[in-house]
């Protein structure tokens, strides 16, 4: 599963962590990404998108249905 949520488009930060001793080593900031199934009133189904925690609560918000009409408009496929 890829580190993309598919409402904010968050994807993971990359940066450099730096011990102690000042030595440098590349290292990666993953966002929350959770798999979660929401059922679509509107089609009579279900679908499983990859969202992140605050993707989750964006479609608490704003409702599914606003959320997957978004998604499909800018050419993301649900």
């Amino acid at each position: 599963m890829s580190a993309h949520c598919q409402v904010t488009g968050r994807k993971p930060g990359f940066g450099k962590s730096v011990s102690h001793s000042h030595r440098r080593t590349s290292r990666r900031w993953d966002p929350n990404i959770q798999k979660k199934s929401y059922y679509l009133p509107s089609e009579g189904r279900r679908i499983t998108l990859t969202v992140s925690a605050k993707g989750i609560k964006t479609i608490d918000r704003d409702g599914i249905e606003a959320v997957v009409a978004k998604i499909r408009a800018a050419g993301g496929k649900v």
